[in-house]
């Protein structure tokens, strides 16, 4: 009993009771795919998409990890999609992420993959945070971000702007244009909440335990296809903690990297530039230099 009542005593409540809510509306939202109209259907697997790449290309790959400079007009497009994936704001994504990679699978690391696959697919978002986490995330150096007028304004903002950016806009778009009903229309945005929510989460978890590691097989994250297919190119965790800057997450270029393509297509248009990669000598000679240990 014990045990149970400590266990208890770990949970955030209002934030399990918001997210059973959100997960039952969305899982009630896959049963209306035959009732809903088919624009309907394709408006919520755009949204997703779309979505999906402010979280990849945006809040993780230019604002964590600066793997490449971007102009006003795309760090704008990237921050109002990162609203619409409705995963915190940039500046709390970005410092959690941060964090995450600093120390990672350790008691600091915000969803540590050392305590189980549940807690990091999903129960640190429902549980109370280790002490360290906090600790070192108030150490932890955002001033590039606080500098970044875009990061600031949504951080300010967020509340509303994920209010209208996140739930009416994909919401009222088919009950405006094509006269879809309000409620199936909100249950199918829950619906692809929840599946942007677990492709995200998958690198957390499933990246971080199942894999091959050919960069350095010390550390948890691994390559894992599956991931990358899921969440557009970001399953490549063994090379993307050896080699964070690297704007592509992978050395295998376009390969299941969706997002790597985008932002190649922004550099073509000009709203990209400076995009940051590792040598193929580097890599290489890590690899090697991996598969050396591993003959010890």
């Amino acid at each position: 009993m014990r045990a149970v009542s400590s266990f208890l005593d770990q949970i955030e409540w209002i934030n399990l009771a918001i997210l059973s809510t959100v997960a039952s509306c969305g899982l009630y939202g896959f049963t209306l795919v035959f009732q809903v109209k088919l624009l309907t259907l394709v408006w919520t697997c755009v949204c997703a998409f779309i979505s999906g790449l402010g979280v990849t290309a945006g809040v993780h790959r230019y604002w964590c990890h600066r793997s490449y400079k971007a102009t006003f007009p795309l760090r704008a497009l990237l921050c109002f999609l990162q609203t619409l994936a409705i995963q915190n704001s940039i500046l709390n994504w970005a410092t959690n992420h941060r964090v995450h990679h600093k120390f990672s699978e350790t008691d600091a690391d915000p969803h540590n993959a050392n305590r189980g696959f549940v807690f990091s697919h999903i129960g640190w978002i429902v549980m109370k945070e280790h002490p360290s986490v906090d600790e070192k995330r108030n150490i932890m150096d955002v001033s590039d971000l606080l500098e970044d007028k875009v990061v600031a304004f949504q951080h300010r903002y967020y509340g509303i702007l994920v209010l209208l950016i996140g739930i009416l806009f994909p919401t009222l778009v088919p009950v405006l244009f094509w006269g879809e009903s309000f409620t199936f229309a909100f249950l199918l945005n829950m619906s692809r909440y929840c599946v942007l929510l677990n492709s995200v989460s998958m690198i957390n978890s499933v990246a971080h335990i199942w894999g091959n590691r050919p960069y350095d097989d010390t550390i948890g994250p691994a390559e894992n296809s599956i991931c990358a297919f899921a969440a557009m190119g970001e399953g490549y965790h063994n090379y993307h903690h050896v080699f964070p800057h690297d704007y592509r997450t992978s050395e295998l270029g376009m390969k299941l990297n969706i997002t790597a393509s985008f932002i190649d297509m922004m550099a073509k248009f000009g709203l990209a530039y400076d995009l940051r990669t590792m040598s193929d000598e580097v890599i290489t000679q890590r690899k090697r230099k991996n598969l050396l240990r591993k003959k010890q």
